[in-house]
């Protein structure tokens, strides 16, 4: 999730809003449906000089499996856990990996450092609009991506994960986030849920820097969202920009999904039921399963 008002990108109503209707949610929880743990473990590992924490859920057995990298978006607190507890299982009962780490100052990783969400208002209350993306851009750039790169490397050290078959995906602020661990790591494949939907239009510099960065992606990579999110834009034009540089890339335009933009921001974990063959099918092209 990101924040956004008619004249700003970052606005807490918005994740409260839109958040209301699950907050029972948000403790961790436990689930049946998958043929695997059925409640995640918690891991923390380590970010330069902090320690963070995050979610894995694990198929039985001792694999190697393949794996997910999952991004989540700006909500404050523990409430990414809403799409960990939905879109976990959903990976298990595929024969993933799915981890789930937490960057500072959000969820099991809180106490690492300030919540990204108050830096950027703050630097908008004192600079306005600009200066909020321009913070938003800095720590995009390094300390937000520092913790996704981390993760990565804690999860290359587990012994029931298949190394040559890690991808990474994410939804909102964790869609951008994806974009750049895609130009910076080393996955087989990407998947892009809704990344910049609600800044794109208000900040050309993340524009830039996220044109740039797909042009230089190690990963191809899916984009989608769902008809009614806040702005197409972002899905149609950076993967045009990946075709036009030789890479691969596909944009998936789903149905509306309920009804305000909110919901359709949403879909990108709610919506499973749509697009989950669509991310699979792409997931299995380009990221190779164990041999039997």
């Amino acid at each position: 999730m990101q924040y956004k008002t008619t004249r700003s990108f970052f606005c807490f109503v918005v994740i409260l809003i839109s958040c209301a209707a699950d907050c029972s949610a948000v403790m961790l929880r436990k689930t049946n449906a998958a043929p695997g743990n059925a409640e995640p473990e918690i891991v923390h590992f380590p970010s330069g000089s902090v320690t963070l924490g995050g979610l894995v859920y694990k198929p039985n057995g001792a694999g190697p499996f393949r794996a997910l990298l999952y991004n989540h978006g700006s909500a404050p607190g523990m409430l990414n856990n809403q799409a960990f507890a939905v879109l976990g299982p959903l990976f298990v009962r595929h024969g993933w990996v799915f981890f789930a780490p937490y960057r500072r100052g959000q969820g099991l990783s809180q106490s690492a450092g300030e919540y990204v969400g108050s830096q950027i208002a703050a630097a908008e209350k004192k600079g306005g609009v600009a200066a909020g993306a321009a913070t938003m851009i800095r720590l995009l750039r390094t300390s937000q991506l520092d913790d996704q790169l981390a993760a990565l490397r804690w999860l290359k050290k587990q012994p029931y994960v298949r190394l040559n078959s890690i991808g990474v995906a994410g939804n909102s602020f964790g869609g951008i986030e994806t974009i750049l661990g895609a130009e910076h790591a080393h996955f087989c494949a990407a998947v892009d849920a809704s990344g910049a939907a609600q800044s794109w239009s208000e900040a050309p510099a993340l524009q830039t820097l996220l044109i740039e960065a797909v042009q230089h992606s190690n990963a191809p990579i899916l984009f989608f969202q769902a008809e009614n999110d806040y702005d197409l834009a972002p899905s149609r034009v950076l993967s045009k920009a990946m075709n036009d540089a030789g890479k691969i890339s596909v944009v998936k335009i789903y149905p509306r999904y309920a009804t305000w933009a909110g919901e359709g921001h949403s879909f990108a974990y709610r919506g499973s039921a749509v697009w989950g063959d669509d991310v699979f099918r792409f997931l299995n092209r380009y990221c190779p399963a164990p041999s039997n």
